[in-house]
């Protein structure tokens, strides 16, 4: 048995789970959701990531971001290299795409706050 949290609601059940002839047995779930989140979470886990680029405005200059889409677990790590990489040198907009995720996964990575935007 795996033991897990939900986190599809406030409960944040703590569920013990297995996959069983394709489907899976669950306990400790207080709704039909753990069960969904238990079996997601144990044959294909996906993740929304957040973290920050350097924007090219003095030192320690950072822009919050985060992906557009969840994306495998997996690959959190390749993701994170790219994120590594990445220098911001043009005023965005809190949505603007800052860049694609490909050739790793599907998605964007975007901004989640205006960066160098004049005030309208």
């Amino acid at each position: 048995m795996q033991p897990l949290i939900c986190i599809t609601c406030p409960t944040g059940c703590r569920l013990e789970a297995e996959l069983i002839d394709g489907g899976v047995r669950v306990t400790g779930n207080a709704c039909k959701r753990g069960e969904a989140f238990a079996l997601a979470e144990l044959t294909h886990p996906m993740r929304s990531l957040c973290s920050t680029v350097r924007a090219n405005v003095g030192p320690g200059a950072m822009l919050p971001v985060r992906t557009d889409i969840e994306i495998p677990k997996g690959k959190v790590n390749e993701v994170m290299a790219l994120i590594a990489g990445i220098v911001v040198e043009r005023p965005v907009a809190c949505g603007d795409v800052i860049r694609s995720l490909a050739p790793v996964c599907d998605g964007n990575l975007i901004a989640t706050c205006d960066w160098g935007v004049s005030p309208k």
